[in-house]
């Protein structure tokens, strides 16, 4: 029986073991994969932080990079070891929890081959749990490479041909523009009419001007929180326009089905696709948590991270309270809130 269990091992999580740690609390860290920094480490090979050093620190402990780096998914998996050495944060490795009930005053937490009891459990698995891709992939030629973003490496993992690329977040672009510097034809799938904004505007880094505007202290529910957390999030660091008139990009729209032989698209049809890497995002899966109650986008309700639930806690989620809720350097002042929380008990 511990007084806390922190499922997850992400930077949320290492945030709010911190906190627990300064206060001398019997707390323990379960994480469903092998090593801290896993999930950093299986993500594409060039990924870069849209945020600078700067912006990335964890509490107690900066980002060991000079002001200014952007830094690889190597460099921030490096971080997060260096941060659970330095507090000595237990964390118990290849523990997928399944299925979480409370029954009186106690949390049991089913892994794959273990039981764990809490009377506090804090949810900090992220906001990406299930990939998301169109049902129209199971129509497809079993000849065609499909790849979700979730398992894109580089483009080494493509066949010789064409490629598709279909989502026009973050992910999609950063992918599009790799795949296209082979000058190999490449087609589009997604919206066009998106904003991009760079990564640095008269020598100070975009963080430093949403810091200066206000746009990272806004929470979500604040006129000018609602406003930006509804709102069609710009591409950052990547000129889209720019992008999109490649001579070996083409631009097809939607997505709309497909068959063995032909893919259909708003603007036309293609029968000469080899690959297609799926930037479609992902799908919040919370339903292992018995008695929880979802919100309109089937993310737990509550308030700063604090549930319907008495002792059941979440941190890392989209928007918990800011912007920067479910990014490396926005987790600690949700953490230091919820720790805030926890001490008033």
């Amino acid at each position: 029986m511990k007084d806390y269990i922190i499922i997850g091992a992400g930077q949320s999580g290492l945030a709010i073991a911190y906190y627990l740690n300064k206060r001398n609390a019997d707390y323990l860290i379960v994480d469903a994969n092998s090593e801290i920094g896993d999930p950093w480490l299986k993500r594409w090979d060039s990924l870069k932080l849209f945020t600078p050093s700067e912006a990335n620190n964890l509490p107690g402990m900066d980002f060991p990079h000079k002001k200014g780096h952007y830094a690889d998914k190597y460099e921030v998996a490096n971080y997060l070891k260096a941060y659970v050495s330095k507090f000595k944060i237990p964390i118990a490795f290849n523990q997928k929890i399944t299925f979480l009930k409370k029954d009186k005053e106690v949390f049991t937490l089913q892994g794959d081959n273990k039981t764990f009891e809490a009377k506090n459990v804090i949810i900090a698995t992220g906001p990406f749990h299930k990939p998301f891709i169109p049902n129209c992939h199971t129509k497809i030629a079993k000849e065609v490479i499909q790849i979700h973003s979730e398992h894109y490496k580089n483009p080494a993992q493509l066949q010789e041909g064409s490629t598709l690329v279909v989502g026009a977040g973050d992910s999609g672009v950063q992918i599009l523009d790799e795949i296209s510097q082979a000058g190999t034809p490449v087609y589009f799938s997604g919206n066009t009419n998106i904003s991009s904004i760079p990564q640095e505007i008269l020598g100070k880094s975009l963080w430093w001007w949403f810091h200066k505007i206000g746009f990272l202290s806004a929470n979500k529910y604040s006129w000018i929180g609602k406003k930006l957390s509804n709102g069609v999030q710009p591409v950052i660091g990547t000129n889209v326009k720019k992008l999109f008139k490649k001579p070996n990009i083409t631009c097809v729209g939607r997505t709309l089905d497909a068959n063995s032989e032909t893919i259909f698209f708003e603007k036309q049809k293609r029968t000469d696709i080899k690959n297609i890497v799926w930037a479609t995002g992902f799908k919040p899966n919370f339903n292992w948590i018995d008695g929880i109650e979802l919100d309109e986008s089937h993310y737990p309700k509550n308030y700063r991270g604090v549930s319907d639930i008495e002792g059941l806690y979440f941190l890392g989620l989209p928007w918990l309270y800011t912007r920067g809720s479910a990014t490396l350097g926005g987790v600690k002042k949700d953490a230091e809130y919820l720790n805030m929380h926890l001490t008033k008990k």
